[in-house]
C-alpha cells in the first residue's frame, strides 16, 4: 500500500525538524564579544576575554544540555561606529549571547538604532554601567555589574561613616561626568550631614591642572573624581600635583595599575576604587576558589586577577547557569532571556544574580583602596 500524502509530509517535517537539531548540537552553544581589543588604552576587553574564556573551558568538562560550548571575538576598535559593523557579522555566528560589550558610545549606538529588536541575541553584562544605558535599557540586554548611580551613592555614603562632612567633585565635561555629577548631587542631599561642590574639566592637561587648582581652595575632606578611566587617572595626578592630599574617590572603571603610572605610587596611596564585585585575587568565598581555579587551569601564565577577569567569567557563567535551567533542550535567546528573568537568584558562593525584579541582576559594591606598595586592597 503507498502511503498517503499526509503521511509523507509528516515523515518530511520530521526529518527536517530531526536535520535541524542535529545541526544546532553540532554547533553547540555559541557565545560571542565584540569589544575594544585595539585602540583602548588599558586591557579590559582582553580580561573580560579570558575570564569568559576560564569559564568556557570550566563548562566544557561537563558540557551544556549535552553541548559544547565555544566563544568567538570580534574587534570594533573601541568606536560605535566599529561595534555597528562587527554586530551583523556577529550574527551570522548564531550566537545565543553576546558578553560584555565595552564602551558607553558603542553600547548606547546599539540601543538607539535599536540592532536588539530583531536580532535573536541577548548582551549579558555592558561596561559602563551608565543609567542612561539601563533605563529604559532593553529586555534582551541584562547586566550583573551594578551601575554608576550604586556606585556613586557608596562612595558617598562611605565618605559619611568616615565622617566627612564637606565633599567636592572633579567631573568631565561630558556626559559621563556630568551625568555622574548629578547623581553625585543627589546622594549628597539624602545622605544627612553631606555637602558637596564641584568643578567640570575638560579633557587637556591645561584644563585639568586648572580645575585642579581650583578644587584644592574648597577645602573639602573627600574628593570625587567623575568620567572616563583616563580622565579619572589623570585627574588624580592633577589633584595631587595641585596639592590635594585629602582621600580619593573614583569608579570601578579604572585600574589600580594606571593610577599608580600617573600619579605615582605616592600619588595613588589612599585612592578609593569603588569595586563591583567581590576581591578577585580573596580566598575566602567558594567563587574564590572556583573562579581561581578556572583561570589558573586556562592561563596558567596569569599571576594576578583582575575584575575584568572576575567580570567576564561571572557574565559567561550567568548566561551558562540559565542555559542549564532552560526547558528547551536546545536553547534560543529567547528562551535564554526568559528563563533569565524567571530563574530567581542565583548564589555563585559569594556573589548574588537575581534578574526577578529587573534586567539588572546585582547591586554589589565595594570600596578597594590602593595601598603603599601601589597594589588594591579590600
Amino acid at each position: 500500500m503507498r502511503p498517503s500524502l499526509a503521511l509523507l509530509r509528516h515523515s518530511v517535517l520530521a526529518a527536517s525538524l530531526l536535520c535541524t537539531g542535529t545541526l544546532a548540537l553540532a554547533q553547540g552553544i555559541v557565545l560571542g564579544q565584540i569589544g575594544p581589543f585595539t585602540k583602548l588604552p588599558v586591557p579590559d576587553a582582553v580580561e573580560v576575554n579570558q575570564g569568559i574564556k576560564a569559564y568556557v573551558a570550566q563548562a566544557n568538562k561537563a558540557g551544556i544540555k549535552g553541548q559544547k560550548v565555544s566563544l568567538f571575538e570580534a574587534d570594533d576598535e573601541y568606536s560605535p561606529e566599529g561595534f555597528l559593523a562587527q554586530f551583523p557579522k556577529a550574527l551570522e555566528k548564531k550566537p545565543v549571547a553576546l558578553i560584555s560589550p565595552i564602551g558607553s558610545a558603542a553600547i548606547k549606538r546599539m540601543l538607539d538604532d535599536k540592532l536588539l529588536d530583531a536580532a535573536p541575541v541577548v548582551v549579558m553584562n555592558a561596561v559602563p554601567g551608565a543609567e542612561s544605558l539601563r533605563t529604559p535599557g532593553h529586555a534582551k540586554l541584562f547586566h550583573i555589574r551594578a551601575g554608576d548611580k550604586q556606585q556613586i551613592e557608596k562612595i558617598v555614603t562611605h565618605t559619611r561613616t568616615l565622617g566627612m562632612t564637606r565633599l567636592s567633585a572633579l567631573y568631565q565635561d561630558l556626559p559621563i561626568g556630568t551625568s555622574g555629577m548629578a547623581m553625585a548631587q543627589e546622594a549628597a542631599k539624602a545622605t544627612q550631614g553631606i555637602t558637596l561642590q564641584g568643578v567640570k574639566s575638560a579633557t587637556d592637561a591645561a584644563a585639568l591642572d586648572a580645575a585642579a587648582q581650583q578644587l584644592a581652595k574648597q577645602d573639602a575632606q573627600g574628593v570625587l573624581v567623575l568620567g572616563a578611566p583616563r580622565f579619572m587617572a589623570e585627574g588624580i595626578a592633577a589633584l595631587r600635583k595641585a596639592g590635594v592630599k585629602q582621600s580619593i574617590f573614583v569608579l570601578s572603571y579604572v585600574p589600580a595599575g594606571l593610577i599608580v603610572k600617573l600619579a605615582g605610587v605616592e600619588g595613588a596611596r589612599g585612592v578609593g576604587i569603588a569595586q563591583t564585585y567581590p576581591n578577585p585575587n580573596g580566598k575566602t568565598l567558594p567563587l574564590h576558589r572556583e573562579f581561581q581555579a578556572a583561570m589558573k587551569e586556562a592561563f596558567p601564565a596569569v599571576q594576578e586577577y583582575t575584575s575584568f577577569h572576575l567580570e567576564g567569567y561571572l557574565s559567561a557563567r550567568t548566561v551558562g547557569e540559565a542555559l542549564k535551567r532552560s526547558k528547551d533542550a536546545n536553547p534560543s535567546a529567547a528562551a535564554l532571556a526568559s528563563t533569565l528573568t524567571s530563574m530567581g537568584e542565583i548564589d555563585f558562593g559569594g556573589f548574588r544574580v537575581d534578574f526577578s525584579k529587573g534586567n539588572v541582576g546585582s547591586r554589589f559594591v565595594d570600596i578597594g583602596v590602593i595601598g603603599s606598595d601601589g597594589r588594591l586592597r579590600y
